[in-house]
């Protein structure tokens, strides 16, 4: 398969956010609606969420033009041809304890010590007829690869414990990462998390 992985960069904004307006997705699931749901991963970024509002689709896709733009959305873009067909955000973890995603859903997991540098894998988006063709798996290597030149000492991601859970996709999963070379740092009730040693 013809895939090509490119790192989100400013002058991509635009694929980047067509390709939330076109990708058929509610809460990361096989659900056909687009609009409304579209999520635009403004959730995950280097911001702080503090007097943000993301209430509608349109207040999402601005901010997430402006995030690439500023470079606070991190991540890779997977492309069939000129069409983009994934994307994953993967951001340095420690600027991003202030995003929306990480106050609302990531107290469970430990604070690493100074000097530490951890890339974080945060989301997935596929689109639904290239889901379970390896896009992912092209994604994450790409992550690791860039994270080791980058002299990052972890690669870690956050996948549910249940599979089947509606949403659990967009974490990765958890099989994925073990055939990668992560290895299960700690878990919390539905979550585990996952790290790769880089160094």
């Amino acid at each position: 398969m013809d895939i090509t992985i490119r790192e989100l960069i400013p002058e991509l904004a635009n694929d980047y956010v067509r390709f939330f307006d076109m990708t058929p997705h509610d809460q990361h699931s096989d659900n056909e609606n687009v609009g409304e749901y579209s999520c635009y991963c403004v959730c995950w970024c280097s911001d702080d969420y503090e007097g943000k509002d993301f209430s509608t689709p349109e207040k999402r896709r601005q901010a997430a033009f402006k995030y690439v733009k500023d470079n606070n959305i991190q991540g890779y873009l997977a492309y069939s041809g000129d069409a983009v067909v994934g994307w994953c955000n993967a951001n340095t973890k420690s600027d991003c304890l202030n995003c929306a995603s990480w106050r609302r859903f990531m107290g469970y997991v430990p604070l690493d010590e100074p000097g530490i540098r951890v890339k974080s894998i945060f989301c997935f988006v596929i689109s639904p007829e290239m889901k379970r063709k390896g896009v992912a798996t092209r994604l994450m290597e790409r992550v690791c690869k860039d994270a080791t030149q980058e002299g990052f000492d972890f690669v870690e991601a956050y996948p549910r414990k249940d599979s089947s859970y509606q949403s659990s996709n967009f974490g990765g999963y958890s099989e994925m990462y073990k055939k990668n070379g992560f290895y299960v740092s700690a878990e919390a009730n539905q979550s585990l998390i996952m790290r790769k040693k880089l160094k």
